[in-house]
């Protein structure tokens, strides 16, 4: 029984399975051994069978009363939860045509941090800036999931919601976009450079490192949280904000922690997200056996080179 956005998303082929973004899906799938049903809303079945699904699906939805629950008409079964890993195994490998949409969501949505950036000065307010994100992702049809802006006076905030103070002389823009059911997750810095943005790419780099196909999730955030020392940072800083993951179809899936043991697969997104006060990097990348290739991209962002991988900094205000 499917019933997750990034389950759903992931075994239907990209569907946008909301309506409110902060809502259920609007559908269930129930897989059986002589094929699938799928339980839809019925206010929403038509336009989910014109504009979402694929053809062969249409025959197999069922209509379900809006006031029904769809995992409730859809009946008994075997529950999500009770193949967590399983299925997070199975979406971490992403197919050719998977890793395409994966490659053109990222480099729209770094085209979108860029031109935004542009337009900024240290006047701006953070809404507006939010504002301009917003409108720039839709545009492209990405669903913003999450935009962040920290202007100078709330660079201590590690998740700052928009608030209505100017950016000033330095400025951090976080977002997170959806689109076929995958999520680009990136992390740009407009205005002066930061004391600490050489470091935290070191941090980085010792998480990308570590991150090869076969390798077990949780040694490899051991390695990279190693690195908050090594780069002169404070040892216990990874402990004071997540430090991210595999991505995909979920923001993470799983958020690493010193517990998680999924196997690193390839092709396999991850966003790292190491932090520390008034410093951060976050990109969405590919993991393969022949290294790391960053999606969220855009060449005219200025970058520097760390550990062979050219890294984002701080792009000064025109």
């Amino acid at each position: 029984m499917l019933s997750s956005h990034e389950a759903l998303a992931w075994y239907l082929e990209g569907v946008r399975t909301h309506v409110s973004l902060a809502g259920p899906p609007v559908l269930a799938v129930r897989i059986d051994d002589d094929g699938d049903t799928l339980f839809v809303s019925a206010n929403e079945a038509e336009r989910l069978i014109a504009e979402e699904l694929l053809p062969e699906d249409a025959d197999r939805v069922v209509r379900v009363p809006w006031h029904q629950p769809v995992l409730e008409a859809a009946g008994a079964g075997l529950a999500e939860v009770d193949v967590t890993a399983a299925l997070r195994a199975a979406r971490a490998s992403l197919l050719p045509a998977e890793a395409d949409r994966y490659r053109a969501l990222g480099r729209e949505t770094a085209e979108v941090l860029t031109a935004v950036a542009r337009g900024l000065r240290a006047s701006s307010t953070e809404r507006s800036a939010a504002a301009a994100l917003a409108e720039g992702l839709v545009a492209r049809g990405i669903d913003p999931l999450v935009i962040l802006v920290a202007g100078e006076e709330r660079l201590p905030h590690r998740h700052p919601l928009p608030a209505d103070g100017a950016l000033g002389r330095r400025a951090m823009l976080v977002v997170c976009g959806r689109r076929h059911g995958l999520i680009a997750n990136a992390t740009r810095w407009v205005g002066e450079a930061g004391v600490d943005d050489d470091r935290i790419l070191e941090v980085e780099a010792a998480f990308f490192a570590a991150t090869r196909p076969g390798a077990r999730l949780n040694d490899v955030f051991a390695a990279g949280t190693v690195g908050y020392a090594a780069s002169g940072f404070d040892a216990d800083e990874w402990t004071k904000h997540h430090q991210g993951g595999p991505t995909g179809y979920a923001g993470r899936d799983p958020r690493a922690t010193t517990l998680t043991t999924d196997v690193v697969a390839s092709p396999h997104a991850f966003a790292w997200n190491p932090s520390a006060p008034g410093a951060k990097v976050e990109d969405t990348v590919l993991v393969t056996e022949s290294g790391i290739e960053v999606l969220t991209v855009d060449p005219a962002w200025p970058t520097v080179e760390f550990g062979g991988v050219r890294r984002p900094v701080a792009r000064a205000f025109d």
